[in-house]
């Protein structure tokens, strides 16, 4: 079939490998513009584009879809579909119409849990062990349309989203490719969604981040690790703003008031509203992420040392619906 790619972030790259390997023709991608980077604001473009422009593929970066000569640019394309990895853009009812086969989104998650910006992190969020990667056919409604396939993966118990949005991205192109396939044969099938099972995975904030010391271990580890590596769950130690990345497994250790830190030889453990964690990586305000056990060999740490407690009431961020298809 003749494809036109839509995606943007590093998520999409495995994708759109998968699919310039296959027999399958990748006819021009659709991508978001180039946007400013770095220290110097640069404008750099999407690791999408970058991929495309190497492999000589017509790449599209128009604002919007609903400009009827961006319509047209893509008629001319005479894509039989539009496969879809975290492109970041509105699709409207009139460009959802152009191919054959439709637009099918990859999304990191088994639909319909976790409709939304950031499926891989609220799963990792909510202490979840078990996720996966959806491929659907794009509709109007946001993560809605009928799923063609799906296939479940586990989260180890320290695997930050980061992680597990790699490894599924990975995993995920050959779960496209396999959807795809079956377009192009005929043979694939269509399931609707069960609204009301949907979760919502919105965007996560700055905010949402801080950590609350006083919650159960579990609860801390998971939000830790939903939160790397971005926009990292954060804590102050002494007025100062440090971000923690990622947890290992913690030996017995008597009990810790929540935010105290004690350290070992090797590792950092910090008391929560159960037992301590141990720390893997962290970011003070400044500086770049390092072991835990490198910072605290550094910080001349006091004895008495703490992470504030963080169990203050934060302001809550709402999401915003749009018209149209996100893809």
């Amino acid at each position: 079939m003749r494809l036109l790619f839509a995606g943007t972030p590093e998520a999409a790259l495995p994708s759109l490998r998968t699919l310039l390997d296959s027999h399958h023709e990748v006819v021009g991608v659709l991508t978001r513009a180039d946007a400013p980077s770095g220290r110097g604001r640069k404008l750099t473009p999407s690791p999408v584009t970058s991929l495309a422009r190497e492999a000589g593929i017509p790449v599209l970066t128009p604002p919007t879809l609903r400009v009827a000569a961006v319509q047209q640019q893509i008629r001319e394309l005479a894509p039989d579909a539009a496969p879809v990895v975290a492109y970041g853009n509105l699709v409207p009812q009139a460009a959802l119409d152009i191919p054959a086969h439709g637009w099918v989104n990859l999304h990191f998650s088994l639909l319909p849990q976790w409709r939304g910006a950031a499926p891989a992190q609220r799963a990792v969020l909510a202490g979840q062990r078990e996720t996966g990667m959806s491929v659907f056919r794009l509709e109007k409604g946001l993560d809605t349309g009928d799923l063609i396939t799906t296939a479940p993966t586990t989260i180890g118990e320290f695997e930050t989203s980061g992680e597990l949005l790699e490894r599924m991205a990975e995993d995920g192109a050959a779960v496209l490719l396999q959807a795809l396939d079956a377009l192009e044969a005929g043979t694939a099938t269509f399931s609707p969604q069960d609204d009301a099972r949907a979760t919502h995975a919105a965007k996560l904030s700055t905010a949402e981040a801080r950590i609350d010391w006083t919650r159960p271990a579990e609860e801390v580890s998971a939000h830790i690790r939903g939160m790397s590596p971005h926009p990292g769950a954060w804590t102050t130690l002494a007025g100062s703003r440090t971000k923690i990345l990622g947890v290992e497994a913690a030996p017995e250790h008597e009990a810790l008031a929540p935010g105290t830190i004690a350290t070992t030889k090797r590792q950092v453990l910090v008391g929560t509203g159960t037992q301590a964690i141990a720390l893997s990586r962290l970011a003070p305000a400044g500086k770049r992420p390092m072991r835990a056990a490198d910072w605290a060999r550094g910080a001349a740490l006091l004895a008495d040392a703490a992470f504030a407690r963080g169990d203050q009431d934060e302001d809550q961020q709402q999401g915003q619906q749009q018209d149209g298809a996100q893809a």
